[in-house]
């Protein structure tokens, strides 16, 4: 994040409905100048509608916007301050690489010499300085992005707006031009939202990362914060992989989940409410089987399944009552250490610290 905390970008209490559909919901959210921002959420939990809200695309029915210290909230598209990419590339196809990256500054009565300067540097920025003179149809769809990209950065906008950009790529060109937008964002620093389903994509791209539920803001945080402290079950659950444990307050210190007893910060809840037990599948410390407990948070569970995922094997283990189905990650060398097959029996611990709870109501 930008070392300066100069608030950049201001909603405050922005509403947008589609006739009776309520998309967004009296949202607040403020944007330092310079910070990679995603909004990341499923389908329909109004990420799109929020940042087509900012360009001015369809603007809010109330609330307000502020940018860069103007007020923006009732101003045409053309008015404002921003570039954008779109998941379908919006290319002009009859227009060479170099027209269509050059197309915002012809409207600015900039020199010819001067925009053929700026365009040359933006292509070679992306790594297309050889593509100028072909058309987008003889690109491939990693390339026809960047040449999006570059035609948005093109007029120098304070705000850069990605619109789900790398979802139509396959995965491996998909994860080159992550880092390479990253890449970017660090090297000209210009404020960036970018709007995305994918949470992989925003743990690894951004600065704090917005998720969204129902036209609500479920958390702001950064990707750490995000993954190791989820403010809801909506977090928990949308975040990563989680495993669940229903459960009932006992004590301070300690949770009942089927007949056995959980030790962890019970965080205040009254005893005697139920809740939701929180514990990610790599925080699970899985050991060979042992008669012997050594401690509160260890039990015997038995592998039913095992899912290889290159790096690490994901267990599939049924244990002790109430725990349900519990997904646990070992590394490769974790995994042939133990000798696992489906059937062993191994002692799952489960660390205090890598426990979270919820009230079963949130």
């Amino acid at each position: 994040m930008p070392e300066s905390k100069q608030v950049y970008l201001y909603i405050e209490n922005l509403t947008k409905h589609f006739g009776e559909f309520v998309a967004v919901r009296e949202l607040s959210l403020e944007i330092i100048r310079g910070e990679f921002i995603c909004f990341l959420g499923p389908s329909g939990c109004g990420k799109t509608t929020l940042l087509r809200a900012i360009a001015g695309l369809d603007p809010q029915s109330s609330g307000s916007i502020t940018q860069d210290g103007k007020n923006i909230s009732n101003l045409p598209p053309s008015e404002r301050d921003f570039g954008i990419v779109f998941q379908s590339y919006a290319l002009f196809p009859n227009l060479t690489v170099f027209k269509n990256v050059a197309y915002g500054l012809e409207n600015q009565r900039i020199s010819k010499a001067e925009i053929r300067v700026r365009v040359s540097d933006l292509l070679e920025l992306v790594g297309l300085p050889e593509q100028a003179d072909k058309y987008p149809a003889q690109l491939s769809g990693g390339e026809q992005q960047r040449v999006a990209l570059t035609r948005a950065l093109a007029t120098s906008p304070g705000l850069l707006l990605l619109d789900e950009p790398l979802s139509a790529l396959d995965a491996r060109v998909r994860a080159a031009l992550r880092l390479e937008i990253r890449s970017l964002h660090q090297r000209l620093g210009v404020t960036t939202i970018l709007v995305t389903h994918d949470q992989e994509e925003a743990l690894s791209m951004a600065d704090r990362i917005v998720v969204m539920d129902q036209g609500r803001i479920e958390q702001v945080g950064t990707p750490e914060e995000i993954y190791s402290t989820p403010a809801s079950p909506f977090v928990a659950d949308f975040i990563g992989v989680m495993n669940f444990l229903k459960g009932e307050i006992t004590s301070s210190e300690t949770v009942r989940i089927g007949k056995d007893s959980l030790d962890c910060d019970t965080a205040n809840i009254p005893r005697g409410s139920k809740v939701r037990v929180t514990v990610r599948p790599e925080d699970i410390l899985c050991k060979e089987s042992s008669a012997k407990r050594k401690n509160a948070n260890s039990f015997l569970f038995k592998v039913e399944s095992l899912e290889f995922l290159g790096s690490f094997c994901r267990l599939i283990m049924s244990g002790p009552e109430g725990f349900g189905k519990l997904k646990a990650d070992l590394s490769t060398q974790q995994f042939h250490e133990l000798n696992v097959t489906t059937d062993s029996t191994l002692t799952a611990e489960f660390p205090l610290r890598n426990l979270r709870i919820f009230p079963e109501s949130s």
